[in-house]
């Protein structure tokens, strides 16, 4: 026999599709002990990842002791379930990082926004301001703390958009 090592990628890709694990969709189920209790879990890791996205509690079967075998309808509302949490986990960090408001100055609609740039060694903010045709006036950087407000911005754009000081 001869080794295709295309052939053994294709293995790996397989699904897996097992009573405590199932891989597929980019997503492995694994039915674990619960160490809180005398139940049972399961945890669901996207591929890639360390840590699973989500881990929930499992049925027991009907012998009150060992665990549900995993089967294709439950393997999908899994993925469904821990993609959501995904989605919102995303959701949230991109609305902690990123604010906006709208003002009015000298008649004229502004889109203030402040993007956070959550690097590890010198995290920072830009604080810009962007006119109604999408036209970027000014953009400065400031802390990452800074807190955007309307009194502030409206400070900023009426002073005609300086550094803030301390930066």
């Amino acid at each position: 026999m001869i080794d295709d090592p295309m052939n053994e990628q294709a293995d790996d890709d397989a699904p897996v599709q097992e009573p405590r694990l199932w891989k597929g969709m980019g997503w492995t189920a694994k039915v674990i002990k619960n160490d809180e209790d005398e139940g049972w879990a399961v945890a669901m890791i996207k591929d890639g990842e360390p840590e699973p996205a989500l881990v929930g509690p499992w049925t027991m079967g009907r012998d009150k002791k060992n665990p549900k075998p995993l089967d294709m309808s439950a393997f999908n509302t899994l993925v469904k379930t821990a993609s959501e949490v995904l989605r919102r986990h995303e959701q949230q960090l991109h609305a902690q990082l990123h604010k906006s408001l709208i003002l009015f100055s000298n008649g004229e609609e502004l889109k203030i926004t402040l993007d956070i740039v959550p690097d590890d060694d010198h995290p920072y903010a830009l604080l810009s301001a962007i006119d109604m045709a999408g036209e970027r006036l000014a953009q400065v950087r400031v802390r990452p703390d800074y807190k955007l407000s309307p009194a502030k911005a409206t400070e900023w754009v009426e002073a005609d958009y300086p550094a803030p000081r301390g930066v």
